[in-house]
């Protein structure tokens, strides 16, 4: 794994691409897909967690919650947040 010490500039996507090299490190990683998911999604339309929130009808703290892998949305929660990310929500289950 390439140290941040090592160079003057460290490119995320390089860094991704070999951290999940280390099968502990890619086991969290992947538990936290649905979250990291939801965060790109959130920046890449240029929304503040606030001004999520408000468009969805929530608070602030809830959008946090769910970021942090802490909150349990419901199914109608998913879809509306899905709505105002101007996403499609997919649910899937995937052979072990």
């Amino acid at each position: 794994m390439i140290s941040p010490r090592n160079r003057k500039h460290l490119d995320f996507e390089v860094w991704e691409k070999e951290a999940l090299n280390d099968p502990v490190f890619k086991s969290e990683y992947d538990k936290l897909q649905p979250e990291f998911a939801m965060i790109r999604a959130r920046i890449d339309r240029g929304l503040t967690q606030e001004e999520l929130a408000k468009k969805i009808g929530t608070k602030q703290s809830v959008i946090s919650r769910l970021e942090s892998g802490k909150g349990n949305p419901s199914v109608g929660f998913l879809k509306k947040l899905a709505e105002a990310l101007n996403s499609d929500l997919k649910i899937n289950f995937e052979p072990r």
